[in-house]
């Protein structure tokens, strides 16, 4: 049966509301038989979808203006999982007073809409949920979801415009108020965020969201303390939610506290063992940890699951730095700013990897473009102290950190920027201030990791030196390896041992491998295993450690490990290697300890920022030496003084190079000119010519060194 068409003073069925004849000229409605359309509800009852939209399509090609077959089409199609979207929107130009029409063609768009957003197409979900609110205005949880499509764009402004139309809408609706918490947080609001997420809570008291929302704001302001108490709530009422998990574990990353923090990854992980940024959160506490091979394998998982997270791809440059693998580190690290090219982080660290190399001039230029990307971000601004030498024309310098450390920062922020006016102000000679500044650096480090056992490291010595330490052990070259390739550098850091390498590496013969990470675990092992094994386990520890030399250079004849800490082990190292050689640096103490508690050494010497742990440090290490002193032979042991090598640097290096067994060679002399790779905290110093200032230097600080007065060479 077909409808009459309106007559000129008719309402235009488009839904105008203008007269027909002033209107668009719509087609005339059409009006299907109610037995067909009873017939095809019927079929619909039935489960038989696919059956009713064949004769829906049937009866709308005599009929094709009929929009209750439309209606039919559309629900239909829906029923069988297939795109609805153009039926019902036909159905609703047609039938433009029909509710259920209305709400049908909403509720298509909505699924639709979410459909697009896990298919990672969030942009597109935009215009559906806007179309869906143009019908429906008072749809809350179509502005709800509005919102939070924008938030995963970042169109933060947009979004809380879109959750504060949802509070308007249902003013007692927790979710939303927590939602636009969030925004809020995001455009820097945060007082307001606060005030928000706190609304949320009483509205929905079962509710987890609203505390990790405050949790994210609390942490955002600098309350550590409170934004853990948070997330501690928040996991009460969902303790299974790996978001507040990775929240909890990154405030308690911020505030030293790496094992408690570690465990909430791991628990992450356990429940969600997909999550990449999980698997880097954990990498980043086991690298502040020291836990530097763990790490890189944390961050290899992330990358392996998502390789477009520049985050994953800088952090583990940062671990491969520490491993000595530093082509693979810059390789990785522009991975990241390929993935992100305004990533301060990365240009950051990039700059860092250049100086590690000498370049210290484009070093300063990557500093100086993180900044401008992130004025706020503190590793630039401290790499630019750490690198160079600072003046009193540095005033832009000094006035961009100061205000950052009146900022309420995370630990590891507040900690760096206070090691680096420490050093702008011993540079600039304004001493009373330097040390304060130092002082306040190393209070804060303390909240990091273990806390030093003077007590241990006493019974640790006694043991070695009884003999107690590495059991069996045997002083002597009986079936060892002869090899001479190893050259051991040892002392304590900050005594020049990495000036000395630098020396020695600029000979054509010598390669300087860094630090090596091997001899303490390798000494854990051997006492691990008692006697078991005895003088063949330390000789399988040697040939370990020369193989990783040979993979360090191959075609060297000798290569320098300068791990200052082998101090410890050398009875096992000499017992499994009688051929290498033992350089010791040694350096008035108390200007060697002064500038270990100058320098940033994190959580990796947990007696750097106490000045009587540092004494008592100093006292077993030399108590050590002297007992290694007189059980090595002088053949195998050189002591060296600092204080001799920059007062005589040809005779110190002369008498180094001869100790190695080879010919002098002119270049130790212009070691600052040699390009190599160093990463400890003296990379610039011995990128510089040999000078005295240094020498002595405690003098300056006299008033504040207190127990280090106590210590004499």
């Amino acid at each position: 049966m077909t409808g009459r068409k309106p007559g000129r003073n008719d309402a235009c069925p488009c839904g105008s509301g203008q007269k027909f004849k002033r209107c668009c000229g719509h087609p005339a409605p059409q009006v299907a038989d109610p037995r067909d359309i009873d017939a095809l509800v019927a079929l619909l009852e039935a489960g038989r979808a696919d059956e009713a939209e064949r004769q829906a399509r049937a009866r709308l090609e005599s009929l094709p203006t009929a929009g209750i077959l439309w209606k039919v089409l559309g629900v239909a199609q829906r029923r069988q999982g297939k795109d609805a979207l153009p039926a019902l929107e036909r159905t609703v130009q047609l039938l433009p007073r029909d509710a259920e029409a209305q709400a049908n063609l909403t509720t298509a768009l909505l699924d639709e809409a979410q459909s697009l957003r896990e298919r990672g197409r969030a942009a597109a979900a935009v215009p559906l949920y806007q179309r869906a609110l143009a019908l429906d205005p008072r749809a809350v949880a179509a502005e709800n979801d509005l919102g939070n499509v924008l938030q995963e764009l970042g169109r933060y402004d947009e979004a809380a415009d879109a959750y504060r139309r949802a509070v308007a809408l249902a003013p007692r609706d927790a979710r939303v108020r927590s939602n636009l918490a969030r925004a809020l947080r995001h455009l820097g609001l945060m007082s307001e965020a606060a005030d928000v997420a706190r609304q949320a809570m009483v509205l929905g008291a079962q509710l987890s969201d609203p505390h990790t929302t405050l949790g994210m704001v609390l942490a955002a302001q600098g309350d550590l303390a409170g934004a853990v108490q948070s997330y501690r709530r928040a996991l009460t009422l969902n303790p299974r939610s790996v978001e507040t998990l990775n929240h909890l574990g990154n405030a308690l990353r911020d505030t030293g506290e790496l094992e408690p923090a570690s465990r909430c990854f791991r628990e992450a992980i356990a429940l969600a063992p997909q999550s990449a940024l999980t698997h880097d959160n954990l990498g980043n506490v086991e690298l502040d940890g020291g836990f530097i091979e763990a790490a890189a394998a944390s961050y290899s998982r992330a990358i392996a699951l998502d390789g477009e997270s520049a985050a994953a791809h800088l952090h583990l440059s940062m671990a491969l730095r520490r491993l000595g693998r530093a082509t693979e580190a810059e390789s990785s690290c522009r991975t990241a700013l390929s993935r992100n090219p305004h990533f301060p982080e990365a240009l950051s660290f990039l700059a860092e990897l250049h100086a590690d190399r000498g370049r210290f001039s484009d070093a300063e230029g990557l500093f100086r473009r993180a900044i401008a990307l992130d004025p706020d971000f503190p590793n630039p601004w401290c790499g630019i102290a750490m690198h160079r030498k600072m003046t009193p024309e540095d005033t832009e310098w000094l006035q961009g950190v100061s205000a950052l450390a009146a900022k309420s920062l995370p630990l590891r922020h507040r900690i760096a920027l206070r090691y680096a006016l420490g050093k702008y102000f011993d540079d600039v000679h304004q001493y009373d201030k330097a040390f304060e500044h130092y002082r306040q650096a190393n209070e804060l480090t303390k909240r990091f990791g273990p806390r030093f056992d003077r007590e241990k490291l006493t019974r640790r010595v006694d043991a070695i030196i009884e003999g107690l330490d590495c059991p069996g052990l045997p002083i002597d070259d009986s079936g060892a390896h002869p090899s001479e390739r190893p050259v051991l550098i040892v002392g304590m850091p900050r005594s020049g041992t990495t000036l000395c390498e630098q020396i020695l590496a600029s000979h054509p013969a010598v390669f300087g491998a860094g630090e090596l990470n091997y001899w303490d675990a390798a000494a854990g092992a051997y006492r691990a295993s008692g006697r078991d094994g005895g003088p063949d386990r330390s000789r399988a520890l040697g040939r370990g450690y020369l193989d990783r030399l040979l993979a360090e250079d191959p075609r060297a004849a000798r290569v320098v490990d300068k791990m200052p800490s082998n101090f410890m082990h050398l009875g096992l190292i000499h017992a499994a290697l009688p051929g290498a050689r033992i350089i010791h640096m040694r350096r008035h103490p108390i200007d060697t300890c002064l500038s270990i508690y100058f320098q940033h050494f994190a959580s990796t010497h947990p007696y750097a920022n106490d000045l009587e742990d540092l004494t008592h440090y100093h006292e077993e290490y030399a108590r050590l030496m002297s007992h290694w002193r007189g059980v090595l032979p002088a053949a195998r042991f050189l002591e060296v003084d600092y204080e001799g090598l920059v007062a005589d640097q040809e005779g110190s290096s002369r008498r180094m190079v001869e100790f190695l067994g080879l010919p002098w060679d002119p270049r130790c002399l212009e070691f600052q000119q040699t390009e190599r790779v160093v990463i400890t905290t003296s990379k610039w110093q011995v990128r510089q010519k040999i000078h005295s200032a240094s020498a002595g230097r405690w003098h300056n600080y006299r008033q504040f060194i207190g127990p280090l007065q106590r210590l004499r060479m």
